[in-house]
């Protein structure tokens, strides 16, 4: 059976995961996602929910993904918006669930502040940006970069069918085939630990929270 690996949450710097993965968070670096890659060049199936993240973490995906040797398949569960759906774009086939969508837009700054100088220099980011991600685009859906253009303009959410007939996808997943397995196989873990890592999760977040009040205290005391 070819590996799982999840493509969940915001795309993050590598740098940031090991934060997220402590407080228990969803998300996933490029490093996160080349690691889990199997060494034997062995099949993989991506499993795809993500809202999107930074425009360079897509782009290293997708690259990480087009340079493995072995077969890649994305399946896009819930939503793979913004940066995600042009990470997917490296995979050798999507697939989507007939309740999940794709959404594509153009890029953009959280926030801009400066002289004109400064924004034309913004400005002139954004717009590789774009020319970047329409390259994955292209590439995936064979559509001339003008029409893609307009559907990044649009923030254009796509529907299983829509994201097939449209080249995003290649085919809507079925479930007619699939069997529910109940097995220590199926790499589950037992209730009993999910209930003990979430107990002593909640201690040390209240640990670390008593710490920071202690220090607050002291800074108070010493500000008098």
């Amino acid at each position: 059976m070819p590996k799982r690996i999840k493509l969940r949450g915001p795309l993050i710097p590598n740098n940031s995961q090991e934060a997220y993965d402590y407080w228990g968070l969803e998300a996933v670096s490029a490093k996160s996602i080349a690691e889990a890659l199997p060494e034997d060049g062995s099949d993989v199936v991506l499993e795809v929910n993500s809202n999107g993240g930074l425009v360079t973490v897509g782009s290293d995906i997708y690259t990480t993904l087009k340079n493995y040797s072995g077969h890649i398949t994305a399946e896009v569960t819930g939503m793979a918006a913004s940066a995600a759906s042009v990470a997917i774009m490296g995979a050798d086939k999507v697939v989507i669930s007939p309740t999940a969508q794709i959404m594509i837009h153009k890029a953009l700054f959280g926030w801009v502040s400066g002289n004109s100088d400064d924004l034309d220099k913004a400005s002139n980011a954004l717009k590789a940006s774009d020319k970047a991600i329409i390259n994955a685009y292209v590439a995936k859906t064979g559509m001339a970069e003008d029409d893609i253009m307009e559907l990044m303009k649009a923030e254009t959410y796509m529907s299983a069918q829509e994201a097939v007939d449209k080249g995003f996808a290649d085919e809507v997943m079925t479930f007619e085939d699939q069997e529910a397995v109940a097995s220590l196989e199926n790499g589950m873990l037992p209730q009993a630990v999910i209930d003990d890592f979430y107990a002593n999760r909640s201690k040390r977040k209240q640990e670390i929270q008593n710490m920071l009040r202690e220090i607050e205290k002291e800074e108070i005391l010493q500000g008098l």
